[in-house]
C-alpha cells in the first residue's frame, strides 16, 4: 500500500451497530475518513429462525452505518457476499455485477437489503460482494475439516460436491478493500480469488497442502441437506475491478498454497 492508515476497530463490545445512537456516537467521536463494515450475523442456517436477530445486524446495521457516515462525511465500504444471488446459472459461467439478485435464503435477502440501505444512503459508498471467506483468524471451513480429520483420522467425512465457488483468503480481500479505498472507488465490486471448485475439491486440496491423511468423501446437497438453501453456483466475476484496472485477485490454489505455506504450524497447534 501506498498510504498508511490510522485504523480503530472495533468488535461487539465496543461497538453494536444495531444501536443507531451508539453509532452515531463512535463515529462522532472517531471522525473517520473511510468505514469499513465486516460485521455481519453469518450463521446461514440460524437465519433462518433468528430472523429478527439477521434482520438487525444484516439490514439495520449498515443502514445506521450508512446515516451516520453521510451526516458526519466520509465513505462506507460494505461487506456483502454471494448469497445475493440464487446460484442458478449453470457452472462455470459466474456472477457479475450487473446480474439482478435473487436470494433464496433469508440471510441473502437480509445482505441484499443491507447492500439496498447502504446505496440509497451513504453517497461516496463501495460494496464488496465476497464468498467462501477462511483465514487465519476465526472459525471457517478450512480450519473446520482440519479439526475432524485430526480428531477422527479415520473416520469417513462427506463433503458436498455439487456447490461451486471461489475460495478466498481474508488476507487478500483485506488488500483489494484498501487498493479500493486509495483509489477512491465507487459502486458495487466482486473481489473473489480467481477459479473456482467444490468444497470437496477444497478440503481435498487443503488437507493434502497440510500433509494430512484423510477420509473425505464427496456427496451431494440432497444427501446433506441444511434448512437454509446455498446457491449452486457462487462464482463471481471481478468484472467491475478488472475494469477498473484494480484487481488485485489471485488464484485460489495459489492463494491456499500461500496460506498454508504461512501458517501451517498454527493452525495444527488451535485445532489440536
Amino acid at each position: 500500500m501506498t498510504q498508511s492508515h490510522e485504523v480503530v476497530s472495533t468488535d461487539l463490545e465496543e461497538l453494536d451497530i444495531t444501536d443507531l445512537s451508539a453509532v452515531d456516537g463512535m463515529i462522532r467521536r472517531a471522525t473517520p475518513d473511510v468505514v469499513i463494515n465486516c460485521a455481519a450475523y453469518t450463521r446461514v442456517d440460524e437465519c433462518e429462525t433468528k430472523q429478527d436477530v439477521a434482520r438487525k445486524v444484516n439490514v439495520d446495521g449498515p443502514r445506521h452505518l450508512a446515516l451516520a457516515v453521510e451526516e458526519q462525511g466520509g465513505r462506507l465500504i460494505h461487506i456483502s457476499t454471494d448469497y445475493v444471488f440464487d446460484g442458478t446459472k449453470k457452472v462455470p459461467e459466474p456472477y457479475v455485477e450487473k446480474d439482478a439478485p435473487h436470494p433464496v435464503s433469508f440471510y441473502g435477502k437480509t445482505k441484499l437489503e443491507g447492500e439496498l440501505a447502504v446505496r440509497e444512503i451513504a453517497k461516496g459508498h463501495i460494496i464488496v460482494r465476497t464468498a467462501w471467506l477462511y483465514g487465519h483468524h476465526g472459525p471457517n471451513f478450512l480450519k473446520t475439516m482440519l479439526r475432524l480429520t485430526l480428531r477422527s483420522p479415520h473416520k469417513e467425512i462427506k463433503v458436498v460436491n455439487d456447490q461451486f465457488g471461489s475460495p478466498t483468503w481474508s488476507y487478500r480481500l483485506a488488500l483489494q478493500v484498501a487498493r479500493l479505498m486509495e483509489a477512491n472507488g465507487r459502486g458495487t465490486y466482486h473481489a473473489t480469488s480467481e477459479g473456482h471448485c467444490t468444497w470437496y475439491e477444497l478440503a481435498i486440496y487443503f488437507l493434502e497442502k497440510m500433509g494430512i491423511s484423510h477420509h473425505v468423501v464427496p456427496c451431494t446437497s440432497a444427501d446433506y441437506p441444511t434448512p437454509a438453501s446455498r446457491p449452486k453456483n457462487s462464482i463471481l466475476e471481478n468484472r467491475h475491478l478488472k475494469e477498473e484496472g484494480q484487481n488485485l485477485m489471485m488464484d485460489w490454489k495459489e492463494d491456499l498454497d500461500q496460506f498454508v505455506s504461512l501458517h501451517r504450524e498454527d493452525l495444527l497447534q488451535e485445532v489440536a
